[in-house]
């Protein structure tokens, strides 16, 4: 079953993201979108209960980036970017399962990681309900 189908909150990470800093690495490397996504689908079952984890190409968000976006049916829909593949897995699914527990999608600001709270890119309201 999709999210879609079954109303799970999804994360679209950005594989295609390159980091902010100067990007060292080789050219067979990952880019740090991918890596980010790979540190997401690391982290314990239990921590990505109810959330599907997609990977994307290219949320547009360059000059922020990584970027990531949580949404659901009915749901807002947030932009999340500056993510540092390293360090904030994490924040991203503690975001993401405050976003699935929230009715219409929009988690307390004061319970949100702080890293989060200072990046996020952009809000989208939910579509409306098509009669």
């Amino acid at each position: 079953m999709t999210s879609l189908e079954n109303g799970a909150t999804t994360l679209f990470v950005c594989v295609t993201c390159r980091s902010q800093v100067a990007d060292v690495s080789l050219p067979d490397q990952p880019r740090a979108g991918a890596r980010l996504l790979t540190a997401i689908e690391a982290m314990p079952d239990e921590q990505r209960e109810g959330v599907a984890v997609v990977g994307v190409e290219c949320l547009s968000n360059c000059n922020r980036a990584c970027t990531v976006a949580v949404t659901a049916p009915g749901k807002w829909t947030y932009v999340l970017g500056a993510l540092d593949p390293d360090v904030h897995a994490q924040d991203i699914l503690t975001f993401a399962r405050l976003h699935r527990n929230h009715e219409a999608g929009l988690p307390a600001w004061r319970e949100r990681p702080e890293y989060i709270r200072k990046n996020t890119v952009a809000r989208v309201p939910a579509l409306p309900a098509l009669r």
